[in-house]
């Protein structure tokens, strides 16, 4: 219980330090927010209607005060309204995360149907075919971007082969050309990870000694072998989960998939401050709490691993 203690004061710190980034950098954008609001409701503006709307959202006030009202709506999870569309953030962003989480999940498939098959493969067998198709397939997924792919993916499947759609979100096949955008390059990388936690494993004496009682092949790799090599596997996932997160706002943005990445570009273009300041702070808290969860699976993953007294041993 000790290490869930620091990781969570750990947490309660960066989401801290978080929050008083994204305030900053909001005030120091460029544009100002009045006139983006008044010139979203097409009023006639005036000086006067300026300095009114100014004085009723507290921005005539010392920064300092700003953010400290700021904070005390956000820790009742009122992050504002939004200045385009007037409705509360916190409502806009639950509206737009099941959708989010869906391609997610829809990548993470992708990613472990692709990397753990090949990665075993070309651990098993160094030099020859599948180790030659990973070896392959890795300097893919990381020299091709991911808008790129999603581009030659909607040509060929959707336009020449007329086999999925390209953009919408609704039925099943309309999220296959994004998942695969989102979770193949990831995948070729991983599968790479996984190859070479697998051949460091194999090496070790236990796994001579299960060979040596007799357990049959699949036995060693995929109960011994496959669990002490997913400890660095865990460890890239959790430091990348932000990288997976800013490639489905270039996905979303893509096949117009109706998550928390499109509206955040929608919403960096008109502006909208408290649906950006929002959007950071959710995807924040969701990698924060991941690496948390990655913490924690070190000792279910590698029994070896305990925490005691904050230390592992």
């Amino acid at each position: 219980m000790l290490i869930v203690r620091k990781r969570a004061l750990q947490l309660l710190i960066v989401l801290l330090l978080l929050s008083v980034a994204t305030f900053t950098l909001m005030k120091l954008a460029s544009g100002d927010p009045v006139k983006t609001i008044l010139q979203a409701d097409e009023l006639l503006v005036t000086a006067a209607d300026e300095e009114r709307l100014r004085a009723e959202l507290g921005f005539d006030r010392p920064l300092i005060v700003q953010y400290g009202q700021w904070m005390w709506k956000l820790l009742q999870l009122d992050l504002g309204k939004s200045y385009v569309k007037g409705k509360p953030v916190w409502q806009e962003l639950m509206e737009r995360l099941p959708a989010t989480l869906q391609l997610t999940a829809g990548g993470m498939a992708v990613l472990l149907l692709i990397s753990v098959p090949l990665g075993i493969a070309a651990a098993r067998y160094p030099g020859r075919w599948p180790d030659l198709l990973s070896r392959a397939l890795a300097l893919v997924g990381a020299a091709v971007p991911g808008f790129w792919l999603g581009l030659m993916l909607v040509y060929l499947f959707a336009f020449k082969l007329q086999l999925l759609p390209s953009m919408g979100k609704g039925s099943l096949t309309q999220i296959i050309l994004p998942s695969f955008t989102l979770g193949f390059p990831l995948a070729a990388v991983y599968a790479r990870l996984l190859r070479a936690g697998l051949l460091q494993s194999l090496s070790h004496d236990y796994i001579r000694a299960a060979r040596g009682r007799g357990l049959p092949e699949w036995r060693v790799v995929s109960l011994h072998a496959f669990r002490a090599a997913l400890l660095p596997v865990v460890t890239v996932f959790g430091m990348g989960i932000g990288s997976l997160l800013g490639g489905a706002v270039v996905v979303e943005t893509l096949f117009s998939w109706p998550g928390l990445g499109s509206m955040a570009v929608e919403a960096i273009f008109s502006r909208d401050y408290p649906v950006i300041q929002g959007y950071v702070l959710l995807t924040g808290v969701f990698a924060v709490t991941i690496n948390l969860l990655v913490d924690l699976s070190y000792s279910i993953i590698d029994p070896r691993i305990r925490y005691e007294k904050g230390v592992s041993l």
